[in-house]
């Protein structure tokens, strides 16, 4: 029988459209200590039809642009539509290697009301990256009573 969520997958895989993938793949090899898992060439032989990364536990599929298919990267669409939160165990540590090999500066660090220490960065391909670390344990209640206090300091 077969599994309807392979082995080592989670039920969602972010998939990034990128311009210039292969330069991706190791930018983030460099920042976030990426595995490669595979990729597949286009029909031209060179641009990237689908690849696989692991970053910890978690795949993440990406591919070269196909503006015939659509698929367009922020670069050419002016902006990222979304961003990813990516929890590692040393937020600092990592989100300062990913700033020195070509990251930019989004949010510095700082520690969260939800009881996360984060920083957010674009990548150099317009990915927008949350990098974070838990650092309290929160209920809900606990947390929506943290978040009101916070926004009432931001209302000052």
């Amino acid at each position: 029988m077969v599994k309807p969520i392979p082995d080592g997958y989670h039920s969602v895989t972010p998939t990034l459209t990128i311009s210039g993938a292969s330069n991706a793949i190791e930018f983030y090899k460099k920042a976030f200590d990426a595995k490669e898992i595979h990729r597949f060439p286009g029909p031209d032989g060179k641009s990237i039809m689908h690849a696989e990364i692991r970053i910890g536990d978690s795949a993440i599929m990406l591919c070269d642009e196909m503006p015939q298919m659509g698929c367009l990267s922020p670069t050419s669409i002016g902006g990222p539509s979304g961003s990813i939160y990516l929890y590692v165990n040393d937020v600092d540590s990592v989100f300062n290697k990913a700033i020195s090999v070509g990251a930019k500066l989004m949010m510095p660090m700082m520690d969260g009301f939800w009881g996360d220490r984060i920083g957010a960065l674009t990548d150099p391909f317009g990915h927008r990256w949350t990098i974070a670390t838990r650092k309290k344990d929160m209920t809900v209640e606990e947390i929506q009573k943290a978040g009101a206090e916070f926004m009432k300091g931001q209302c000052k």
